[in-house]
């Protein structure tokens, strides 16, 4: 019995990465809100992550007021977790919902992406990356400090 407890902690350590500077980033693609298709690229400077809905609110309230394309034209991307959600609301009422959106939003449906990066349930996690390579990681609580990072992106 012992044993097993000992595997299945050591199996969930290694489950449960933490992103570290200097790792490149493994590829993957998702839809996002429309049902189009994005891959992770060298192209992309920064990744936004949330796994909650508070999460995605704080990156909402981040980007009230900005035109379509502010994320793209700053070479950012907003990946969002909704895999706790049940699947008829998200496909019912979310998902078409998050169509009003100025920003494009790739949906994690089945908590396969998002669980890679270290992000805590009410706020975004920020990856600056450079070809593919993490740079630098932070976490925002606040829409204000969020926004303002976002300015501080040369588009």
């Amino acid at each position: 019995m012992k044993f097993f407890a000992v595997l299945l902690l050591a199996l969930s350590a290694t489950c449960a990465q933490a992103v570290e500077v200097g790792e490149r980033l493994a590829s993957w693609t998702l839809l996002d809100q429309f049902d189009q298709p994005y891959s992770l690229n060298d192209e992309l400077q920064v990744l936004l992550v949330a796994r909650s809905m508070a999460g995605a609110k704080l990156l909402a309230a981040a980007l009230d007021q900005q035109p379509k394309g502010y994320l793209e034209a700053r070479k950012a991307v907003f990946l969002a977790d909704i895999s706790r959600m049940p699947s008829v609301i998200a496909t019912a009422f979310a998902v078409p919902a998050m169509r009003d959106y100025n920003y494009r939003v790739m949906l994690d449906r089945s908590a396969r992406i998002v669980p890679r990066y270290p992000v805590e349930n009410d706020a975004v996690l920020w990856l600056q990356l450079q070809q593919g390579r993490v740079q630098a990681q932070q976490t925002f609580t606040q829409a204000s400090a969020l926004r303002d990072a976002l300015e501080a992106l040369a588009p």
